[in-house]
């Protein structure tokens, strides 16, 4: 490995585009793109100014000098190509949510730690700066004793029944696109829930349109989250205590600004996370090339164990709601 690592980008789409750049905004060597059509990854390619473009999965993920692949394909791919980086002796970092499943998120996980290397699920929402503050200010006592969390992540997004939104071959819906931001943030700050309730309506392909869950949590927390994609919500954040609170500001899973609020209007604190360039997504490929550089496989923001774990809550969700995807 050289000094720094040097990504290779596994498909084509418009997130794949957005972490290339938040790639280049720290530094990192993006130094190939791979797509199941060789047009599509010339493209993009040429685009972003990266140096070579292989028109398939199995020719990027042997190409000698990528140490690390991004894998974003959709949900249902995710583990299959996971695990052909990984077998390849690549790190991996994943788009969220791990996988379409906790048994997929599974074999990530155990591949992984067979062959000592990092597989990171990339919820970036963890390593931004305003959410290791949060974290900070929780983990002090700042806000007493935890009460309640809530967040909310509702878009108006594309409604063509044949889009990948709506479609359920490709994992569609409400829940693994936006709802895995406010379940992972719960999971973030109260732990692993021993209840899960969700009520989801469905869209006309049968995929959930919106969907609320109501979490619950040994020492009495409760946590209220909703994700909708046919209409726009504040996209805002909580977390109660019994001494103070966190008010995350919109849209508060990206950089963002949050006040340590004391009683109705006392403000303790005021935080200003947003970042002078790129999206934040950099900061979980720093957070990777810590991990390689440190050799450990795994951190304590996100170990591959609670990625599977949080898929296996998601699993429950859509138990509740009725969301099957074909071939599970």
């Amino acid at each position: 490995m050289t000094e720094r690592l040097r990504w290779g980008i596994l498909a084509t789409g418009s997130i794949a585009g957005q972490m290339t750049a938040d790639l280049r905004v720290a530094g990192f060597p993006v130094v190939a793109v791979g797509s199941r059509r060789l047009d599509s990854a010339q493209a993009f390619a040429g685009a972003h100014g990266i140096p070579r473009a292989h028109g398939s999965y199995e020719e990027l993920v042997a190409d000698p000098d990528v140490d690390a692949v991004y894998i974003a394909t959709p949900h249902p791919m995710h583990a299959e190509n996971a695990l052909l980086a990984l077998d390849a002796g690549r790190h991996v970092l994943v788009e969220k949510p791990f996988a379409l499943n906790a048994a997929e998120a599974r074999w990530i996980a155990d591949r992984a730690a067979e062959r000592g290397l990092v597989a990171l699920e990339a919820m970036w929402t963890r390593w931004l700066p305003h959410m290791v503050r949060v974290r900070e200010l929780v983990r002090s006592g700042a806000l007493g004793e935890l009460r309640s969390l809530q967040a909310d992540h509702g878009q108006r997004l594309s409604a063509d029944p044949e889009g990948r939104l709506l479609n359920p071959a490709l994992g569609g819906g409400a829940l693994l696109d936006l709802g895995i931001y406010p379940l992972s943030f719960a999971w973030d700050v109260l732990g692993e829930p021993d209840r899960v309730l969700a009520l989801a309506t469905p869209a006309v392909t049968g995929v959930d349109a919106t969907t609320s869950i109501l979490l619950g949590y040994p020492g009495g927390q409760q946590a209220v989250l909703q994700c909708g994609l046919d209409a726009a919500s504040p996209i805002t954040a909580s977390i109660v205590g019994t001494k103070a609170r966190i008010e995350i500001d919109a849209w508060w899973f990206s950089p963002t600004t949050f006040r340590l609020m004391e009683g109705e209007d006392t403000v303790l604190e005021e935080f200003d996370g947003r970042v002078p360039a790129g999206s934040g997504r950099q900061f979980q490929a720093l957070e990777l090339e810590r991990l390689v550089a440190s050799g450990a496989v795994a951190g304590d923001i996100l170990p591959p164990d609670e990625s599977v774990a949080i898929m296996g809550t998601l699993d429950e969700i859509r138990r509740q709601i009725g969301l099957s995807f074909p071939g599970e």
